[in-house]
C-alpha cells in the first residue's frame, strides 16, 4: 500500500477566499499549487490570452525573424525540419502554415525514427542541399546538432534553431562550471539556452514556434488557429501545466471545443469523442497517442498530413488510418507488457522465456531486483518507453526496456522518485554506443553483450531502500464528502486544465462506512458503492481500473462480509479513502459521486 502525505502548507485561506470570490478551500488548494501572491492568482485563475509573454522576450528572436523575412523576401527556398513526437509534428505544422502565409517558398521534413534517428542529421542536411533548400529552419530539434550544423553551413546553407531541449554543456575541471555548446547557426531560440531573458523555459517546441509566428506578423485569424496545436503539444509533450503553459493549454481547449480545422475535427469523430466536451485528458490519453502512432510504427508524416489537411472529407480517412494505427499500437504494448512481467514473476529462470536469455545467461531482471532491466529482442524499439512506464507504474521500481537493433540493443527507461535514472546511466557511460536523458527517463543503445553487466551494475550501486519502492499519495484536503456540494464542483473547474503540474485535486476521508457494492461494465472494471459518512449521509463511490486488486484487499481485510457485500447483501465496512468529487447526470437527473483514487 502506498504512503499517504497531507498537504501543510500555509497562508491566509480566509483572506484569499474574500479577495477572489472563492472558498477557503479552493483558496487552500491554489496555494498547494504553489501560487503565491495576488497576482499570481489572479494569473492563475483569470488569465488569458494577454497575460501571455511577448514574444521578442525570447533570446534569438529578433535575429531569427531577420533571416526568415530575409529569405521569404528574396524567394529563397525554406524547409522547416521538425520532430516524429506530438511536439515535432505541431511545431512543424505552425511554422509551415505561418510561413505558407507569408509567402514563403516552403516545404518540410520530418526524420523517420528508425531509419533517421530523433532530430537533424547529415542525411537530411545533404539531402536539403541537393534539393536546393537555402535556409533550414528546425522545430523541437536542433540545439544539439552542432555538427550538422556545420555542414549546412559548409553547404551553402543557413539554419535557424528553434528548439525546447536543454543545451549540451561539458563541465570544467574541478569546479563543475559548464560550458555550454551552442551550434553556429544564424539564430538560436531556445528558452533553455544561457543568457535568457524569456520569464518562463518551460514551454514545449511547438509553442516557440507559436511565438516565432507571433513574432513574424501572422495575421490574427491565423494566429488564433495556430493556438489549437500549440496547446495540443503541450498537453502531449506532457509539460507542466503552470504559468503560460497552463493559459496556452485552457484557451487552446476553449477554440479545440469549436474547432474548424478539418483534421483535428475528423480525429476527435472517429475516436468517439465530444468536441464540445474536449479536455486535456482527452488530449493526453485519446488524440495524443494516435497522433504519435504514426512517428512510432509508420511515419510521422502521416500526422503532420493530418494537421496540414484543409478537405474534412480526406481529413476523416486520415484521421481513421492514425486511430488505427494507435489500436496496433495498444496491442503491440500490451503484449509487451504481458512479457516483461512474465519475465519478471518467472519461477525458475532462465528456462521460461528465450526472450529474457542471451547465450544461456539471464539477463532479464526478476521481481527481486531493485532496477529492473527488460530484455525484449522482438519488442518494437518505439514502445520500449511506453512499457518501461507501465512495468515502473506497475513495480513502483525504475526499469528498462531492451530491444533489439542494427547495431547492439536499444532501450528506453522510466525511474521513480529517489532514483535519478540519468546520473546512474552517467556511472556506467563506459558501457554504451549512446545514451541520454534526465533524471525520471533516458535512452541508450549499446553491445547486447553487455545486458547482464548493466543489469548487475546498476543494482550494485542504486542506493535504493525498500522505502523507495513504497508509492507516496499527497492529499491536497481532508474534506467530509458531506461538504462537498453542486457549486463546490463546479468551483473545481476553476483549477482546470488539469495535467503535469497542475494534478487534480485529491481529498481524503477516514471510515467511510460501505454498506453496498456491486461490480459493473462488460470488463468488470468498474465498482460502485454506497456508503456513509460520520454524518450518516448517504453517497455514491465509484472505482475505476484495479479492481481484482481491491476486491482481494476488501476480501482479506473483511472476508465473508466483504464476499457477502458484492453477493448483494447490506454490511457496514470502514473504507478510507481518497477521492474527487464529480455531478453525474443522467436522463435529466443529476447525482454527486465520489470517484475514489486510493484506499485503505
Amino acid at each position: 500500500m502506498a504512503n499517504w502525505f497531507v498537504a501543510a502548507k500555509k497562508a491566509d485561506f480566509n483572506k484569499i477566499a474574500e479577495t477572489f470570490g472563492i472558498s477557503p478551500v479552493l483558496a487552500r488548494l491554489i496555494r498547494n499549487r504553489d501560487i503565491c501572491g495576488e497576482e499570481e492568482i489572479r494569473k492563475y485563475l483569470c488569465g488569458g490570452m494577454k497575460d501571455l509573454y511577448d514574444p521578442g522576450l525570447l533570446k534569438g528572436m529578433d535575429e531569427a525573424v531577420v533571416v526568415i523575412k530575409e529569405a521569404i523576401g528574396e524567394k529563397r527556398k525554406i524547409r522547416v525540419i521538425g520532430d516524429y513526437d506530438i511536439d515535432g509534428v505541431c511545431a512543424t505544422c505552425i511554422l509551415v502554415r505561418a510561413f505558407r502565409s507569408l509567402g514563403a517558398d516552403v516545404d518540410m521534413a520530418i526524420p523517420h525514427r528508425i531509419k533517421d534517428g530523433y532530430g537533424l542529421n547529415d542525411h537530411l542536411i545533404r539531402q536539403a542541399a541537393e534539393e536546393g533548400i537555402k535556409l533550414i529552419v528546425t522545430c523541437d530539434n536542433g540545439i544539439a546538432a552542432a555538427g550538422q550544423i556545420e555542414l549546412a553551413g559548409s553547404l551553402g546553407m543557413e539554419v535557424v534553431v528553434t528548439d525546447h531541449h536543454e543545451v549540451p554543456f561539458t563541465e570544467h575541471g574541478e569546479s563543475g562550471e559548464r560550458i555550454y555548446h551552442l551550434p553556429a547557426a544564424r539564430a538560436v531560440v531556445d528558452p533553455k539556452q544561457p543568457e535568457e531573458t524569456y520569464p518562463f523555459s518551460g514551454i514545449c517546441g511547438a509553442v516557440v514556434a507559436y511565438k516565432l509566428a507571433e513574432a513574424l506578423g501572422v495575421e490574427e485569424r491565423l494566429l488564433d488557429a495556430l493556438l489549437e496545436p500549440a496547446a495540443f503539444a503541450t498537453i502531449g509533450d506532457v509539460m507542466e501545466l503552470k504559468d503560460e503553459n497552463r493559459i496556452i493549454v485552457k484557451e487552446g481547449l476553449k477554440r479545440m471545443r469549436r474547432t474548424a480545422h478539418p483534421g483535428l475535427r475528423a480525429l476527435i469523430e472517429v475516436n468517439g469523442l465530444d468536441m464540445r466536451e474536449l479536455e486535456a485528458w482527452h488530449i493526453g490519453f485519446v488524440l495524443g497517442p494516435c497522433i504519435n502512432a504514426s512517428g512510432r510504427l509508420e511515419s510521422a508524416e502521416l500526422s503532420l498530413k493530418l494537421w496540414l489537411e484543409e478537405d474534412y472529407k480526406k481529413a476523416v480517412p486520415a484521421a481513421a488510418e492514425l486511430k488505427n494505427l494507435n489500436d496496433s499500437r495498444k496491442e503491440l504494448t500490451e503484449a509487451g507488457v504481458k512479457q516483461a512481467v512474465k519475465l519478471l514473476e518467472r519461477k525458475a529462470a532462465p528456462s521460461v522465456s528465450v526472450a529474457g536469455s542471451l547465450s544461456g545467461q539471464t539477463v532479464s531482471s526478476d521481481r527481486s531486483d531493485k532496477v529492473l532491466i527488460l530484455y525484449l529482442p522482438d519488442c518494437h524499439e518505439s514502445l520500449a518507453g511506453i512499457i518501461a512506464g507501465r512495468i515502473r507504474e506497475k513495480y513502483h521500481k525504475p526499469a528498462i526496456v531492451l530491444t533489439d537493433a542494427e547495431e547492439g540493443v536499444k532501450g528506453s527507461g522510466r525511474s521513480i522518485e529517489g532514483y535519478d535514472m540519468f546520473a546512474e546511466l552517467s556511472a556506467c557511460r563506459d558501457l554504451f554506443d549512446k545514451f541520454g536523458g534526465h533524471k525520471m527517463a533516458a535512452g541508450l543503445s549499446f553491445a547486447k553483450n553487455r545486458i547482464g553487466e548493466l543489469r548487475k551494475r546498476l543494482n550494485d550501486n542504486c542506493g535504493l531502500s525498500e522505502v523507495d519502492f513504497v508509492p507516496k499519495v499527497h492529499i491536497d484536503v481532508a474534506l467530509p464528502l458531506s461538504y462537498v456540494s453542486e457549486d463546490f464542483i463546479r468551483e473545481l473547474d476553476l483549477l482546470a486544465p488539469f495535467g503535469t503540474g497542475n494534478p487534480k485535486p485529491v481529498f481524503a476521508q477516514k471510515n467511510i462506512l460501505l454498506r453496498s457494492g456491486r461490480i459493473l461494465g462488460k470488463n468488470r472494471n468498474v465498482v460502485k458503492f454506497r456508503g456513509t459518512d460520520a454524518e450518516n449521509a448517504e453517497h455514491t463511490m465509484v472505482y475505476f481500473g484495479g479492481v481484482e486488486e481491491l476486491e482481494g484487499f476488501l476480501f482479506e481485510k473483511y472476508g465473508a462480509e466483504a464476499k457477502r457485500m458484492f453477493s448483494g447483501g447490506t454490511v457496514s465496512l470502514p473504507l478510507t479513502i481518497t477521492y474527487y468529487p464529480s455531478l453525474n447526470v443522467f436522463r435529466g437527473n443529476k447525482e454527486i459521486e465520489f470517484v475514489i483514487t486510493n484506499y485503505c
